[in-house]
């Protein structure tokens, strides 16, 4: 199985789309650093915690370099910064992040990148769920989770909706 390395945000609206499963179907074990986990318990405003212990295939695993931790940090969040340095270290083939910055700092570090969006296309392909566009709906409505037009119509067309 590759190594697949998590930030918060895939996490957090796989769940709340109650799709977490769909990570273990198309990765087998996923990767979270503390940060994420910390971040997925005591979520911003009205957002539901998640508990990824109880999720046996979400594996939580801490990056050793804290100093590139810290130098990540300079310019991206706790999650972003342990999750790309954990990537970096372990030669991950993928890390699920959804965030303008931390996927451009992913990107020139040689990272492979896959968002949620690509995650739900994937889950299409794979035969796990029916039709993407309802599930682009609800991200945005209940997550206020932001796709732009471009961005939507490019995974509806990805998706083959």
């Amino acid at each position: 199985m590759p190594v697949v390395i998590s930030d918060t945000s895939p996490v957090r609206a796989l769940a709340h789309l109650g799709r977490l499963d769909w990570l273990r179907a198309l990765f087998g074990e996923v990767l979270v650093p503390p940060a994420v986990t910390a971040e997925l318990a005591s979520p911003p405003g009205t957002l539901k915690p998640v508990d990824v212990s109880q999720w046996s295939f979400l594996l939580i695993r801490s990056p050793s370099d804290l100093r590139r931790v810290l130098e990540l940090r300079s310019v991206l969040d706790a999650g972003e910064s342990e999750a790309i340095a954990l990537a970096e270290e372990l030669h991950a083939e993928l890390i699920l992040v959804d965030e303008l910055a931390g996927r451009e700092v992913a990107r020139q570090c040689g990272l492979t990148i896959l968002g949620t969006l690509g995650i739900l296309v994937r889950a299409k392909q794979a035969r796990l769920c029916p039709s993407v566009a309802p599930l682009l709906e609800r991200l945005q409505k209940e997550l206020n989770f932001f796709i732009s037009s471009d961005v939507r119509d490019a995974i509806l067309r990805q998706a083959g909706e």
